[in-house]
């Protein structure tokens, strides 16, 4: 007989490079029906060396990513094993773990997130579930997005639900199958900039705010042809530094107006993506922080009414769906699905190691 609660730890780092998010949740499961209970969460902020060492890595040689992934593993386990200490968590069914993507290069076959050794299971004596986007890969899709069965299972009176985090990006029902696509960089533009006038991030987006728009470089960063392609598609960091970046640095203006002109793009996108549409959103993610960001999302988005949930769901809502995915590949389940991510099939992705 099938388990009707399960006690997981779900982990997720983000390309934002925000941190490593751990939720701690309860999953239970009644005539069919997922619900959850977010107890223990947090962000593990990510010291200077190793945001410097994530940001780069995409350039690393391949034996150079070998020990990267090897020293990664090592710490998340131990920072996972200092979280279970710290709370006093016991029983755990399994961790389930993103790791940190690298590498995302669908079009190529590839995909890396490091910290999904198995070793990681021996360092924190708990079976773990990890590595869920190669096998969709394998499969001819694109490896991403993986949290809209989450969407489907767990946020389903919503008719959008839209995360901003490193990207955007949003998942939905259309014709009896879930829709889900990477819309644009957010996080990882608007930090960026934010650095570079020595801030963590834009609080509330107060430095935007104070920015013009510039039309020739909202104009040119609306006409990348990524905005053109059919879903399904997704986005990676290598197309921030690589295409973004260059094109925005092309443009001899104040920071202020690089951050203004990037929030209208990231408005104008999300605006696009859901034209003439009506409904409930859910908004989660960092980004829904940025009041000068969903301000300007509204404007729009006129035939939304958007919703942002409470704190430990908005912030924690990618560590709680990969809790589930982990909860779905325990139990055999579909938590990949085709009309997503372009696979030939719909699938049960993802690797279980056990503690030796």
């Amino acid at each position: 007989m099938e388990k009707k609660s399960y006690n997981i730890l779900g982990v997720m780092s983000g390309t934002s490079l925000d941190g490593i998010d751990f939720a701690h949740v309860i999953f239970s499961i009644e005539q069919n029906k997922w619900d959850y209970t977010i107890l223990e969460a947090e962000t593990l902020p990510y010291s200077e060396d190793w945001i410097n060492i994530l940001k780069t890595a995409t350039r690393y040689s391949d034996t150079a990513l070998e020990e990267l992934n090897e020293n990664y593993t090592d710490y998340l386990g131990q920072e996972i094993t200092t979280f279970i200490k710290k709370y006093t968590i016991t029983q755990l069914d399994a961790i389930s773990s993103h790791g940190h993507t690298i590498l995302h290069q669908p079009e190529k076959g590839i995909t890396l997130q490091i910290g999904n050794l198995k070793k990681i299971a021996s360092i924190t004596k708990q079976k773990v579930v990890c590595d869920f986007r190669v096998q969709d890969i394998l499969l001819k899709g694109q490896g991403a997005p993986l949290v809209p069965i989450g969407d489907r299972l767990l946020f389903s009176d919503f008719d959008f639900c839209l995360n901003l985090g490193g990207f955007s990006n949003i998942s939905f029902e259309e014709n009896h199958e879930r829709i889900a696509f990477d819309i644009c960089p957010v996080n990882t533009i608007l930090n960026h900039y934010a650095e570079a006038m020595g801030f963590p991030y834009d609080a509330g987006g107060a430095i935007a705010r104070t920015g013009r728009i510039h039309l020739e470089a909202l104009n040119a960063l609306n006409e990348i042809p990524f905005y053109k392609a059919n879903h399904p598609k997704s986005l990676g960091f290598e197309s921030v530094r690589d295409l973004f970046l260059p094109l925005i640095e092309g443009y001899s203006i104040p920071i202020e107006d690089k951050l203004r002109t990037f929030t209208e793009h990231i408005a104008i996108q999300i605006g696009q993506t859901l034209k003439e549409k009506s409904g409930r959103i859910l908004i989660t993610g960092g980004g829904a922080y940025n009041n000068f960001l969903i301000e300007t999302i509204k404007k729009h988005l006129p035939k939304q009414d958007v919703i942002i949930p409470d704190s430990k769901t908005l912030e924690f809502k990618e560590a709680l769906i990969f809790g589930l995915l982990g909860v779905l590949k325990l139990r055999n389940e579909i938590n990949v699905l085709k009309s997503v991510t372009g696979a030939s099939k719909d699938h049960c992705s993802g690797v279980i190691f056990t503690p030796n």
